[in-house]
Formats: C-alpha cells, structure tokens, sequence
C-alpha cells in the first residue's frame, strides 16, 4: 500500500512516517518501480506500535529501544521492563512538577482579587526573585 493507505491504516500521518524513516527510528519502506514507497502488513504494525508508544509519552530514543526489543524474539523482557520503568519515573516527576505548579497558580489566584485595583499578588510573585530552593527549568 502507498504511504497515504499506511497512514490511514497506521494513524500516524504521512509526514510523520517520512520523518520516522528519516530519523532511523523505521525501517525504510520498499520502493516500487516507479520510486513510491511500499508498505506492507508488518510495517502498519510497527507504525501503530510506534504511535501507541508516542501516545504513553515515550521518548523517539525510547521508542528506538522499544522497538529494537520488540522485533527481537529472543529479547530479555527486563530491558523493557527498565525502560517502561524508567518512564513511569520521569512520568510522575513531572507530574509532581504539574501539581505544585497548579498550586501555587490556584493560591495566587485565591489572593489576588481581580478587581480595579492594580495590587495583584500574581504579578508580584511573578516579577519576585526565586529563592535558592526553586529550580527553574
């Protein structure tokens, strides 16, 4: 099938399948006679398999892995479980980063009267030097 039908079977767009191919994280598809790319079952699997990885937030580098493993029958299941592992930490890190950055937004917002005057606390934290114990990305 052509790219657009591996597309439309896949999920993932064409240009990202171009972009996947570019970057080695696919195998380059089998070209045709007339020079267009040719995708066949086992490539759509790997195309949906790229996007499912894509969609739990893993990294291309991750999913290179991923993927070397999984077209590897004789893989040892503890390297995948280290990189989903590994994942799931950097995961809940941020997610830990999310919460207290909408904490502080909800405590900012709670103090800040949102009226005519022009005293806004969010401002004023915003403009504020961060202390040595703030980490700022």
């Amino acid at each position: 099938m052509n790219i657009g039908a591996a597309a439309a079977a896949s999920g993932v767009s064409a240009k990202m399948i171009r972009h996947y191919e570019a970057i080695g994280l696919l195998r380059p598809a089998v070209r045709r006679d007339n020079a267009y790319r040719d995708y066949g079952e086992a490539d759509i699997h790997e195309l949906r398999f790229v996007r499912r990885a894509r969609r739990l937030g893993f990294s291309i580098d991750e999913i290179g892995e991923l993927l070397a493993l999984w077209r590897d029958g004789d893989r040892p299941s503890r390297e995948v479980r280290r990189i989903a592992q590994s994942h799931l930490a950097d995961l809940e890190t941020r997610v830990a980063e999310m919460q207290a950055m909408a904490a502080t937004l909800a405590r900012l917002i709670h103090a800040c009267h949102g009226d005519d005057r022009p005293h806004c606390p969010i401002l004023d934290d915003l403009a504020a030097e961060p202390s040595p114990s703030v980490r700022l990305s």
